[in-house]
């Protein structure tokens, strides 16, 4: 169906997941290649099946707090100097989503070290999060432009000689007759690991409705902004301007409800652009613009793949298109760009244009509206959708500014990580 919201929960996480990885290609697939790991470690653990499900849920989404690609490029590299950020990072994250949370602890601790843990194998969450290390070490060894069952050999004996310090024995102790199967190594770096996860992964049956799917798109959209104080509650803006929009064109309030999660969700593929650029006081030259036009089409690609998610798909995704067909990047024209896309992408310059960005402060009305009106004269924008902006323009904004303070304030409440008691640990766990 174009919009519904009985989504299996295992291809929502796993195209989540996916989006996760969009910064680079060495980091293609890490996310799911570790909860593979993950996966197949603990079933021959012994894990009862509420605890596998959790921590596959926990490693399919257990970077959730590196949000620059920088950063997660460094943990893939090795070379970051302290992890325990974004694990505390991603234990908040995780922790303000419902069917979520229950994985949160083993995000937090999956960069401890093995010495700060006693009884390993008499914890779940221990247990769990020393799998998920040692999964997370595991894909960080691979050697991508290797044959994997040419490197085999030398990654199990690393991590063996990590055994007892780094990664507890008991977990060492399960990964070795699952390291013993080629078929193991060749489905984790198979191109179609997604295909085979969806078929035999954990969480298979289990559906989600809107009252989970809201909180899920509130916590990308938390990720995608809280990257950068110049775009720290951008999301939070158009998701509010647009389901005020919508509800003032005639939506039904369910249809207003998923253009909320549609606006959570439409830079989700920002998630892959360098900061630098989103953070550049300046005109983007033609190499930026072109790394920025990239970041409509994965928030397209990543949602379209999540079966019921075909409706809000276009309406976050087609926000840089116009209707003249000269947006990017499908260049879609009037003829396949229905209401809700039209609302997005007024809800979206709306809000641009009504912040501070690095390089300007935030626009007036009069000025503003100036600028929207003559995009629509030029063929860019839908007049309808610009008319109710303009009659209804107090209350838009007054609503998108409310959210945006509420973003800003959750943002400096919960999301200001400081480095914990266990920084010095988590560092050696690397």
């Amino acid at each position: 169906m174009y919009l519904r919201t009985d989504l299996s929960l295992l291809n929502l996480l796993l195209s989540l997941s996916d989006a996760l990885d969009l910064a680079s290609p060495e980091l293609s697939q890490h996310q799911m290649r570790v909860a593979f790991a993950s996966w197949e470690i603990a079933r021959e653990s012994g894990l009862d099946t509420d605890t596998l499900d959790t921590l596959f849920i926990a490693a399919l989404l257990h970077d959730v707090g590196a949000l620059a690609p920088e950063e997660k490029i460094a943990i893939q590299r090795s070379t970051l100097q302290y992890y325990d950020d974004h694990c505390v990072l991603g234990e908040r994250l995780l922790r303000q989503v419902r069917i979520l949370a229950p994985g949160s602890a083993i995000v937090r601790l999956h960069h401890r070290p093995a010495r700060k843990w006693q009884e390993v194998e008499q914890t779940p969450v221990a247990l769990a999060s020393q799998i998920l290390l040692l999964a997370d070490i595991l894909e960080r060894s691979i050697d991508r432009s290797r044959f994997i069952l040419h490197q085999q050999e030398e990654i199990v004996a690393r991590i063996s000689s990590l055994s007892g310090q780094t990664i507890a024995p008991e977990a060492v102790a399960h990964f070795l007759p699952v390291a013993a199967r080629e078929d193991f190594w060749l489905d984790l770096v198979s191109p179609r690991l997604y295909s085979i996860l969806i078929r035999s992964a954990p969480l298979r049956g289990r559906t989600i409705g809107l009252v989970d799917l809201k909180p899920v798109s509130a916590m990308f959209r938390d990720m995608i902004d809280f990257r950068s104080p110049f775009t720290a509650t951008h999301s939070s803006g158009v998701a509010t301007s647009a389901a005020a929009l919508a509800r003032l064109y005639g939506f039904t309030e369910f249809e207003v409800e998923l253009m909320e999660v549609a606006g959570n969700l439409h830079d989700l593929g920002k998630l892959g652009i360098p900061t630098r650029i989103l953070e550049k006081p300046g005109k983007l030259d033609a190499e930026e613009f072109a790394i920025i036009r990239q970041h409509t089409y994965h928030t397209y690609t990543v949602l379209v793949s999540v079966e019921g998610l075909q409706g809000i798909a276009e309406w976050g995704a087609f926000h840089h298109e116009r209707l003249d067909g000269s947006g990017y990047p499908f260049h879609l024209d009037a003829s396949s760009l229905n209401a809700g896309a039209r609302i997005m992408t007024v809800a979206d310059m709306f809000t641009a244009l009504a912040e501070d960005r690095p390089y300007r402060p935030g626009m007036c009305k009069d000025e503003l509206l100036g600028i929207i009106k003559n995009a629509e004269r030029r063929g860019f924008l839908d007049k309808r959708v610009v008319a109710v902006l303009e009659a209804h323009y107090e209350e838009v904004h007054s609503l998108a500014m409310r959210a945006q303070t509420e973003a800003l304030e959750h943002f400096e409440r919960e999301f200001a990580v400081r480095p914990s008691e266990d920084e010095e640990e988590t560092r050696a766990a690397a």
